[in-house]
């Protein structure tokens, strides 16, 4: 059951993952998945972090941490990748621009949620498809709503 939060937000990327629920910690709403020789040290309780943390739930909501994202990209999520400008402007909060998506894996459909990747394959956050991704010709059409971002974190500490 605990494992059902992070699978099922996984599932809006379109990826089945399988996590063993046995391996899979809550406290206090955080998720972290374990190893099996770390598993029963962790019968107490008392741990503050323990193995890779994958987001939390709030209210009925999950926030996904940014290794549960790369993690979601490496298992063929539906993802863009953008180019050098779209991806710090996306950093910096903005949204993306149907001309600068470079490449589009899955299906692309209105309202889908989609991994955001540089051009370097790394995971710069997620997005909500709002328009059309295949604009050519510089179209400046918004096509990604920015969800979540790693520029996020920098942005509270003012």
């Amino acid at each position: 059951m605990k494992a059902r939060a992070v699978t099922n937000f996984a599932s809006q990327f379109g990826v089945n993952l399988s996590l063993n629920p046995e391996l899979v910690v809550e406290k206090n709403g955080r998720f972290y998945f374990v190893n099996e020789a770390l598993k029963p040290l962790l019968v107490r309780k008392d741990f503050f972090y323990a193995g890779v943390f994958l987001g939390k739930a709030k209210e009925g909501k999950f926030f996904p941490s940014f290794n549960l994202l790369s993690m979601l990209a490496q298992r063929g999520a539906h993802r863009i990748v953008v180019e050098r400008k779209a991806a710090w402007l996306f950093i910096c909060g903005r949204p993306i621009l149907a001309q600068s998506v470079l490449q589009v894996f899955g299906s692309g459909k209105k309202n889908m949620h989609v991994l955001v990747l540089n051009e370097f394959g790394e995971c710069l956050g997620f997005g909500r498809i709002v328009g059309n991704l295949n604009v050519k010709g510089g179209m400046d059409e918004v096509a990604v709503r920015n969800v979540s971002d790693v520029g996020d974190f920098l942005r509270r500490e003012r």
